[in-house]
């Protein structure tokens, strides 16, 4: 199964996250299948590949409880004909 979650980059003190599409077996840092987004926490910043999230989420990924309130701040699921839910 995959799901969409965030990955810890950046220094101690000062995490930034991506946003990816990976393995639910796989580690935090592990592996990815492809970077969907980029998520800044301090400087409150989001950059998200639509498209990207969109072809995931149709072919079955689940968003983990944080990538969803992005992507729904985003208006991701504004886009979507289909009503996804808050899963974790």
């Amino acid at each position: 199964m995959v799901k969409l979650r965030l990955k810890r980059c950046g220094r101690k003190q000062r995490a930034v996250y991506r946003i990816v599409a990976i393995d639910v077996r796989s580690r935090r840092e592990g592996r990815d299948l492809r970077k969907v987004g980029f998520y800044d926490p301090i400087n409150n910043q989001t950059h998200l590949n639509v498209p990207a999230i969109r072809y995931f989420l149709d072919k079955g990924a689940q968003p983990t409880g944080t990538v969803h309130d992005i992507s729904k701040k985003a208006g991701v699921f504004t886009e979507l004909s289909l009503n996804y839910t808050k899963f974790n």
